[in-house]
């Protein structure tokens, strides 16, 4: 269970060795970090939590469920609704789609650590 002090934050990514990285680094920051493999496992991680989550790192090219539509399934239950969501994709239009998703800013993979750690840092600081 998240700790009451420490921001909570949920990586969802399908790639293990990223949401292992992102995980450990998160944790060696301070912060609590729960991960999940695709949509369906962060849906449950946030049930198992109660929704006491302060920020969810989202890949959107899953399998199971994808980004899209965890995100739409986020936006739908109310005691999830306001935890923002940072977009983690290599896209090209991620501009576009952070607006589309009404998500609250994105990071471009490879993700460089520092530069996720700094925008982390504006959402849970």
């Amino acid at each position: 269970m998240p700790s009451a002090e420490k921001p909570v934050v949920l990586v969802v990514d399908d790639d293990p060795d990223a949401r292992e990285a992102i995980t450990a680094i998160l944790g060696d920051a301070g912060y609590d970090a729960l991960s999940a493999a695709n949509g369906l496992e962060a849906l449950g991680q946030l049930g198992d939590h109660e929704g006491r989550c302060d920020l969810i790192l989202l890949d959107l090219l899953m399998p199971v469920m994808n980004g899209w539509d965890f995100r739409r399934k986020q936006r739908e239950t109310p005691a999830f609704a306001h935890i923002p969501v940072l977009l983690m994709s290599a896209g090209a239009h991620m501009a576009t789609v952070s607006g589309e998703l009404n998500a609250a800013g994105y990071v471009t993979k490879p993700v460089e650590m520092a530069d996720l750690l700094a925008v982390v840092q504006q959402h849970c600081p």
